[in-house]
């Protein structure tokens, strides 16, 4: 499907790329106000099509937002917005707005929220990144403070992740670690990072500011079964740096490994062996799963 061709769906009906409008009045717009998520389809199906439904609904109704459709239905509108745009492999950007409102910062002035679907085609990391790994750096911007905007809430205001992005770019880096109020690692700028420490698999709670993230759950899932253990635990700086390996998981960036942290070199500088073969497992489980998006 060409960008001329795109068929974006809006509130239940589809528009082409050019067409594709919401108001300036729309809260999502003007405050960032709502919620989105990011899915992956492969082969023809949609990968962990409801979990990522199901943590939309829940990032809604963390911020009093309620979603017109069920779960079921906006599944459904997933699905369908996929075979319109005749996806095989692609990305699918789902949005809850508000909805249209005053100028005001009141939420009651929206009548109606608005879902937005947006089916296409994804930009991964280059290649080279998953055979030689990543250099990436620590951001001076902190992550959000649980108890002011909950990092487990995927809005639409993602200023905090932005900031620390340009600082990686900055840096001449593709992503960044960011660190909570209390100096701990919680998570990088798009992406929940792991590390192999003494022969356990280790990445930071969810308390700790990480986003509730599905690939981060099946990975968590996939070491298990290949007999890694895996805890969830506080790490330092200090623990990234001498790490044996260190990776990063993210609907878009799947499985991608880290070489280098703060100019410290990660094991020994190249993808290690249990990156490679978690990887290829979730590579062969994303080929065999997910709601098929032909009817």
């Amino acid at each position: 499907m060409t960008a001329r061709g795109m068929k974006i769906y809006i509130d239940g009906e589809y528009f082409d790329r050019e067409n594709a409008k919401v108001s300036v009045f729309d809260h999502g717009f003007l405050y960032g106000d709502g919620v989105f998520e990011g899915i992956r389809a492969y082969n023809g199906r949609v990968f962990k099509l409801r979990e990522h439904v199901e943590r939309l609904f829940k990032s809604a109704k963390s911020i009093l937002l309620t979603i017109p459709q069920t779960v079921d239905e906006v599944c459904e509108a997933v699905r369908a917005t996929c075979e319109a745009n005749e996806i095989h492999d692609g990305y699918v950007r789902l949005i809850i707005t508000r909805g249209q409102g005053s100028l005001g910062l009141s939420p009651n002035s929206c009548a109606r929220p608005s879902l937005i679907i947006i089916a296409d085609a994804i930009q991964l990391y280059p290649k080279e990144h998953y055979e030689k790994g990543l250099t990436i750096v620590t951001a001076p911007t902190m992550r959000n403070l649980p108890n002011a905007i909950n990092p487990a809430i995927k809005s639409l205001n993602y200023l905090n992740n932005i900031l620390a992005k340009i600082e990686a770019a900055n840096a001449g880096c593709e992503e960044a670690i960011m660190l909570n109020s209390d100096g701990f690692v919680a998570e990088c700028t798009g992406d929940n990072l792991f590390i192999l420490s003494e022969g356990t698999l280790c990445t930071p709670p969810l308390a700790a500011g990480a986003l509730y993230g599905i690939t981060r759950n099946v990975v968590m899932e996939l070491a298990r079964d290949l007999g890694l253990p895996v805890v969830e635990k506080n790490l330092s700086r200090y623990d990234v740096f001498v790490a044996e390996e260190c990776f990063l998981t993210g609907t878009a960036a799947e499985v991608v490994p880290v070489v280098k942290v703060d100019q410290r070199v990660i094991g020994e500088g190249v993808p290690g062996p249990w990156t490679s073969k978690l990887l290829a497992a979730y590579h062969e489980l994303t080929r065999s799963t997910g709601v098929a998006i032909s009817a």
